[in-house]
């Protein structure tokens, strides 16, 4: 079992920028992916960025690409994402997931364990 604790989320301006961390327990063997994913009010949740065991491969969705930065230290069991120049269209629940597998995918599905999430805000 793999616990996830989100933290940093809050309210912030247009343009602003938020740094989002997410914890990992449990499990302290075996390789595996973290990602974030968003949910806005009313929408489905949507693959925001992940990051492999490594960290030497990312993928991003196109709607954060060049602003959202995703990192993780495995000394600290930490990943984090990095939100600049947010938009308000950026507003939703932002939780953690892990893979037990080597890269990220998009698909929430494939995904073995969740956070509860941390809020993100973003107002116009």
């Amino acid at each position: 079992q793999v616990q996830l604790v989100e933290s940093g989320g809050g309210l912030v301006q247009a343009g602003g920028s938020l740094r989002l961390s997410c914890a990992a327990s449990g499990r302290s063997s075996g390789s595996y992916v973290m990602s974030w994913f968003r949910q806005a009010p009313g929408k489905e949740r949507e693959f925001v960025a992940g990051i492999s065991w490594s960290g030497r491969s990312t993928l991003y969705a196109d709607s954060v690409k060049g602003r959202f930065t995703i990192s993780r230290d495995n000394a600290k069991n930490t990943v984090y994402l990095q939100l600049n120049s947010l938009k308000p269209e950026d507003t939703g629940v932002y939780s953690c997931a892990a893979r037990l597998r080597i890269y990220p995918v998009v698909n929430d599905s494939e995904y073995d364990y969740w956070g509860q999430g941390t809020q993100v805000t973003v107002s116009s």
